[in-house]
């Protein structure tokens, strides 16, 4: 599923109003994010945001980067896949596509690309540059989780999808100690996930499920 720290209940009001473009709104807020949480971690850490203090393997600073990169990209495929497959079989991931679609469903493909960047960037530097050296990889992941609820039936399956989510992202994080892997498969899998939402209208069986 895709991920958005965003309201989804805002993001469809605004989508409701004709004359309203959200895509402003949706990337200053995660700009905002994005610029807070590095400047905290400079402040509190005196250290860069994407690098952790302490991470489980010691390697080069190059073979981290490499790391965590292919890590990222294998955890994305996965990710979008097990989309695919739950909504294919699963009749909570069908009701969860159905609630979260609206969200997606009037954006343009280049939308998409920018809301799947900046939100990969915002919440990345708040709940593992920021938050997982202090919380932990659970604790980080437990929150991004939280942050995640929306109304509806939904409401918790898409705040465990996100946990589970936030969990692998952590643990690339604390184990590579760069935060490159985190964001690009972050942002692979919000681009992949809403562009299959925009794509695919369950109708009637997703609403019954």
């Amino acid at each position: 599923m895709c991920h958005s720290f965003f309201p989804v209940e805002q993001a469809r009001r605004i989508r409701t109003l004709p004359t309203a473009r959200p895509l402003p709104a949706l990337v200053g807020a995660y700009a905002a994010m994005a610029a807070l949480a590095a400047t905290a971690v400079v402040i509190l850490r005196d250290a860069p945001p994407w690098t952790h203090p302490a991470p489980w393997l010691v390697v080069p600073a190059s073979t981290a980067l490499v790391t965590s990169c292919a890590l990222g990209i294998a955890l994305a495929s996965l990710g979008v896949w097990l989309t695919r497959l739950f909504v294919g079989s699963k009749s909570w991931a069908r009701a969860l596509h159905t609630e979260l679609r609206p969200v997606a469903v009037g954006l343009g493909d280049w939308e998409i690309v920018l809301v799947a960047a900046f939100s990969s960037v915002g919440e990345e530097l708040i709940f593992r540059g920021l938050l997982a050296p202090w919380t932990g990889v659970l604790g980080s992941s437990l929150l991004f989780g939280l942050a995640h609820q929306t109304r509806g039936p939904s409401r918790w399956v898409w705040a465990s999808w996100a946990a589970l989510a936030g969990l692998g992202f952590g643990s690339i994080f604390a184990l590579t100690g760069s935060l490159v892997g985190p964001l690009v498969a972050h942002a692979l899998v919000n681009g992949a996930n809403l562009f299959f939402l925009r794509e695919h209208d369950l109708g009637d069986a997703g609403r019954r499920d």
